[in-house]
């Protein structure tokens, strides 16, 4: 059981590297869901970071509701079982990083250095905003009977989901 945990962080640790972005679901001032997607950077605390247009419905409902849940999960072409993809959701809240700022320039460097040219384009245009996603809590799941939780208390730390857990 040691092992099969230790196994289980190991493909944590590097699970969101494989992607170069989130799938994420928003709401509207209406309650009403909206599924998306969006590039991403992320940082060692598990803090993502997104860089969307004004324009897009997602940036609105963030506005609206500063709760996202983002989902990292396997190609269906590279899965062995269709109904066990490997999957991590986070639970997010959502925070704005004020433009220009120290962090800002920070960020953006890092989409520059991840995304290239495209990024310097987006840097003029004023409706684009970076929003942090702080993971409250989520679940790592790499096949049956392997799902983990993953608690606020450490975001780095999974546990593992037992019959007793649930």
């Amino acid at each position: 059981m040691i092992d099969q945990l230790k196994k289980a962080q190991a493909e944590y640790e590097k699970f969101p590297s494989e992607f170069t972005s989130i799938i994420m679901s928003t709401i509207s001032k209406e309650g009403i869901p909206d599924a998306s997607y969006a590039p991403f950077v992320i940082d060692d605390d598990k803090n993502i970071y997104i860089y969307v247009s004004g324009l897009a419905t997602h940036t609105q409902n963030i506005h609206n509701h500063p709760f996202v849940s983002v989902l990292f999960i396997e190609d269906e072409v590279k899965t062995k079982q269709i109904f066990a993809r490997r999957r991590l959701n986070f639970n997010c809240t959502a925070n704005l990083v004020e433009r220009e700022s120290e962090k800002w320039q920070q960020i953006v460097d890092k989409f520059e250095i991840r995304f290239g040219e495209l990024i310097s384009t987006l840097r003029s245009l004023p409706d684009f905003r970076i929003f942090q996603l702080t993971p409250q809590n989520g679940r790592f799941v790499i096949g049956f009977g392997a799902a983990y939780n993953i608690s606020s208390d450490n975001i780095n730390q999974l546990v593992q989901i037992t019959k007793e857990s649930l």
